[in-house]
């Protein structure tokens, strides 16, 4: 725990700015470009496999959940916020995931020339939201087909996607320090993210646990929000994007404070995550 809180708040915002920086800038857009093109280079559809993927698998959840276990038929445009769900997720698994991997996977980068070892991490971040942002772009379009109505509340989707960066990447940052060591951690994380994709309510409404855990089912429900940032997240963003009927953590909490636990909790994680990946990164070199 020393490793995680020894620093000031000084110098977790000049590590922050470092990985801006002019140098770090042109490697990281280089890094990007080139992560972005080798990803479906040898294949036939190429860049359309960043929309179809996430695509096909609603597909399949819609037809087994939506249609034949009429999950969500209580809830306005839940075909929506399914597909809105599923992106969301696919946002984080890929920045936890491709951010674990990419120290190692840049190991001879790291061994021949001197530059921020941040820079790895967020250039494969940054290749998930690109990702990210061709499917939001198929989400929007499907929404007004499915009849959601614009509004300048839709606005907030802004801050609640940089949350889940944030979120994320503060996850990347300690899996990619702890992958160096522990390559086990790979096969043990695609366990906790799918177990994790269950217990977010994405191919289920949040008013399910409400409804189905009898007198205790609220408190189940706002426990989940409390408890599991991705929860809030997806809540927050059916709730601005979609329709007011999915429910919130700032709905169902009066306390200012305890709704606002997510959030904070999301940005602790990003500066925990910082902080531990700055203590551990001088070691990169030697044991990747």
């Amino acid at each position: 725990m020393q490793i995680l809180y020894s620093g000031t708040t000084g110098e977790i915002a000049l590590k922050i700015t470092e990985i801006f920086n002019k140098k770090n800038r042109l490697l990281l857009k280089a890094m990007v470009s080139t992560d972005f093109k080798l990803r479906y280079q040898e294949s036939v559809l190429g860049y359309l496999w960043s929309v179809l993927k996430p695509l096909m698998l609603f597909a399949i959840m819609y037809v087994v959940f939506v249609r034949f276990m009429r999950f969500g038929a209580d809830v306005p445009h839940f075909a929506v916020a399914l597909l809105l769900g599923i992106i969301l997720w696919n946002l984080f698994n890929e920045t936890t995931t491709g951010g674990m991997l990419s120290i190692v996977g840049h190991g001879d980068l790291l061994r021949k020339i001197y530059f921020s070892k941040y820079v790895v991490v967020v250039a494969s971040s940054m290749s998930a939201l690109i990702n990210f942002g061709f499917n939001f772009i198929v989400v929007i379009v499907f929404a007004l087909i499915n009849g959601v109505k614009p509004s300048w509340s839709n606005l907030l989707i802004v801050p609640i996607v940089f949350e889940l960066y944030l979120l994320a990447l503060g996850i990347a940052f300690f899996l990619s320090a702890l992958y160096v060591n522990l390559r086990d951690l790979n096969p043990i994380w695609e366990v906790v993210t799918q177990a994790g994709f269950y217990a977010t309510p994405i191919i289920y409404p949040i008013s399910m646990i409400s409804s189905k855990a009898g007198i205790y089912g609220p408190i189940f429900a706002k426990l989940d929000l409390l408890l599991n940032p991705m929860a809030q997240i997806v809540q927050d963003a059916r709730h601005v994007l979609i329709s007011p009927a999915n429910p919130t953590l700032w709905e169902w909490e009066s306390n200012f404070f305890i709704a606002c636990w997510p959030v904070v909790f999301s940005l602790l994680i990003f500066l925990l995550g910082l902080r531990f990946f700055t203590v551990k990164s001088k070691y990169f070199a030697e044991l990747v």
